[in-house]
């Protein structure tokens, strides 16, 4: 049990070393004090590694959220922001009241694998801002040692399992890493060239705005996208984190525990967050698995702004990003590009295509444009597969459709149809035939006028209850 506890709690620690910078880099980007992006990373992180329904998943201050909240802290300051992270969490709250959770059962598996591809090269890609000094990149002995002291961490990572699994990789390669640049005194940019992180305790303050219909029209749109940004973004790890661990979480906590750590972080000062794939990789080959390594992540931070901003801001940043390298290697599914030429031209097509939209465009773009490429997919296979067979008894021509009924196929169905050339006496047998939405019963009632201005009766039999209650509302007589 012991050993147990101890795995967790250095996982933790491993994860919040990556976390401080993420979360200063992702306040930087959204114009605030970077303590803000780190206040957030402390309440998001422990209260969802408490009280969330995916142990061993890691939350904070996330990039996918800065990126939609530049504009409104750049007209309206840090007070409307923070209004809006407190509704963004009211909006996760209620999500996950109404059991909303589980709708990410329906983002397909070729939607995940671009995802996470896209999201892999997102993370490597970022990475490469540290190879720049005032926006230049670097040159001579200052880019020959970041460049050595990455492929040195990622060596550590990769080869330290080998030896030993007592200690986290990860964490083994950052403190020797760092204190080999210290010894050294090693040209290298560290932490504390990105921002000082010392600071007090958070301080609890209802966002300063006034309480209004116009504050409400402000923030509004801004909560509702950062909320489905956030939800969308950890639904997907959360899934993600499922596989990896072969369990099972419970998704609308997951969501009510994400709402109300948002809710916590906008009332002390905080940035609003949502799962972190890359840092959640990260506890996870670190052997993180419970509530203890997502907890300790997260207090960890706090102690690092309250007593260890000195000993941190010293960690040279070669050593993050090498340990980030290895997450990007460690996310990006290897086996989904031996699987492209055999898997279906569309599955293949889409999984690229998310892919791409993830790196030009952000996570949420790109899958919600996934799964209404795989709906348009899948609804032009399946419009393609209405069939009828057809038989004339006693003068009576009987069609008898195959399939499924929707506002794609009602082309196709109509296609079956020889209005013009059928016998004055037509049957429409749909015991074989699903009429899925209204578009189905509106196709089914425009058959029958089309067969009466050719002043021809069309009898339709074997609806459902519901179904046949519609066509006759319709004016199509139905008979069983």
């Amino acid at each position: 049990m012991s050993s147990n506890f101890s795995k967790n709690a250095l996982a933790g620690l491993t994860t919040s070393f990556a976390l401080v910078p993420e979360c200063i880099a992702f306040a930087l980007v959204a114009h605030l004090n970077p303590l803000t992006g780190l206040y957030g990373a402390f309440f998001i992180c422990t209260i969802t590694a408490l009280f969330g329904g995916r142990p061993g998943m890691v939350s904070g201050a996330a990039g996918s959220m800065a990126v939609v909240i530049v504009a409104l802290v750049a007209q309206h300051g840090l007070q409307y922001f923070l209004a809006t992270v407190v509704l963004s969490g009211l909006i996760m709250l209620l999500f996950g009241a109404l059991r909303l959770g589980k709708l990410v059962t329906m983002v397909p598996h070729p939607v995940m694998l671009g995802f996470v591809n896209g999201l892999a090269i997102v993370i490597a890609w970022s990475q490469l801002q540290h190879f720049k000094a005032d926006g230049a990149w670097l040159q001579g002995s200052a880019l020959a040692w970041m460049i050595g002291l990455v492929a040195l961490t990622m060596l550590v990572v990769y080869l330290l399992p080998r030896l030993t699994k007592a200690l986290p990789p990860a964490l083994v390669a950052i403190v020797g890493v760092g204190v080999l640049a210290a010894v050294l005194h090693l040209p290298v940019h560290t932490l504390g060239d990105m921002a000082h992180i010392a600071g007090g305790l958070p301080v609890f303050a209802l966002p300063a705005v006034p309480l209004n219909l116009e504050t409400l029209r402000i923030v509004l749109p801004y909560a509702l996208l950062m909320a489905m940004v956030g939800l969308l973004e950890t639904l997907l790890t959360f899934n993600l984190t499922d596989e990896i661990t072969e369990s099972r979480g419970l998704p609308n906590r997951e969501c009510v525990a994400l709402g109300a750590a948002n809710v916590a972080s906008g009332l002390f000062g905080g940035m609003g967050g949502c799962a972190m794939i890359g840092q959640t990789m990260i506890n996870l080959s670190s052997g993180g698995r419970t509530r203890v390594s997502g907890a300790v992540a997260g207090i960890m931070v706090l102690l690092f702004i309250l007593f260890l901003s000195p000993l941190i801001e010293r960690i040279p940043l070669a050593a993050l990003v090498g340990v980030m390298f290895v997450v990007a290697q460690q996310t990006f599914a290897w086996g989904s590009l031996r699987v492209l030429g055999k898997v279906p031209r569309h599955d293949a097509l889409l999984i690229v295509a998310v892919t791409a939209i993830t790196v030009a465009t952000d996570l949420a773009t790109a899958v919600l444009c996934g799964i209404v490429i795989a709906a348009l997919s899948f609804s032009w296979r399946h419009a393609r597969e209405v069939r009828s067979e057809v038989a004339v008894v006693d003068g009576v021509k009987t069609y008898t459709p195959h399939g499924t009924l929707f506002f794609a196929s009602i082309a196709h169905f109509n296609e079956l149809f020889e209005v013009a050339t059928d016998p004055q006496q037509v049957v429409l047998d749909c015991r074989h035939l699903r009429l899925a939405d209204h578009s189905a019963v509106v196709a089914v009632a425009a058959l029958s006028e089309r067969y009466a201005k050719a002043g021809k009766a069309l009898q339709v039999r074997h609806l459902s209850q519901r179904c046949e209650s519609l066509l006759q509302r319709s004016g199509v007589m139905a008979t069983a």
